[in-house]
């Protein structure tokens, strides 16, 4: 079993983690990401569950305030130098501890919340420093599908997983990948 304490919120890197780390950057100065939407099914299936989203990246993109609206993810932070700094102040307003909280990053600047929180994950392709780091390294890499490999794993460990996917298939209207 890798989730000790319930996980009550998931923050995510992007570049690397929701994207496999490679940038499109027009002649028209305009950044294009490529998401996966089968990342974006898990996040829809673990906020039904209950469980809390946020994002906290160095790197400032319109396509990733995008994506985060559309996926309703509640907290938000492009730009970042201190990433620390930042899951603090969430901690903070949710009034939870670091170790109901679940972070998925891949490089250098992900390894003090990496150290921090309760369970962390890296994608298959993250640098070796960040693998040795964390609880779990998925066999997807970034931007393939490795946040839907960790939220399934925590989901399966929390709840009844088939009921859940039952009850979110028949409850939910606006299924949102």
């Amino acid at each position: 079993m890798i989730v000790k304490e319930k996980i009550r919120l998931v923050i995510l890197d992007v570049d690397g983690v929701l994207t496999d780390g490679k940038l499109l950057i027009g002649s028209d100065g305009n950044e294009y990401k490529n998401f996966n939407v089968k990342d974006g099914m898990g996040i829809s299936i673990a906020k039904y569950a209950g469980i809390k989203f946020g994002i906290i990246t160095g790197r400032k993109s319109n396509s990733v305030t995008i994506r985060a609206r559309e996926l309703g993810i509640e907290y938000l932070f492009q730009g970042v130098d201190n990433k620390l700094e930042i899951l603090d102040s969430i901690i903070k307003k949710l009034n939870i501890n670091k170790r109901e909280i679940c972070y998925m990053g891949d490089d250098l600047n992900d390894l003090p919340i990496i150290r921090e929180v309760g369970i962390s994950f890296a994608p298959n392709d993250a640098i070796d420093l960040v693998k040795k780091s964390v609880n779990k390294v998925t066999s997807a890499t970034g931007g393939n599908g490795a946040v839907r490999e960790m939220i399934d794993i925590i989901l399966k460990e929390q709840f009844n997983y088939d009921k859940l996917i039952d009850d979110y298939l028949l409850k939910k209207y606006n299924i949102i990948q």
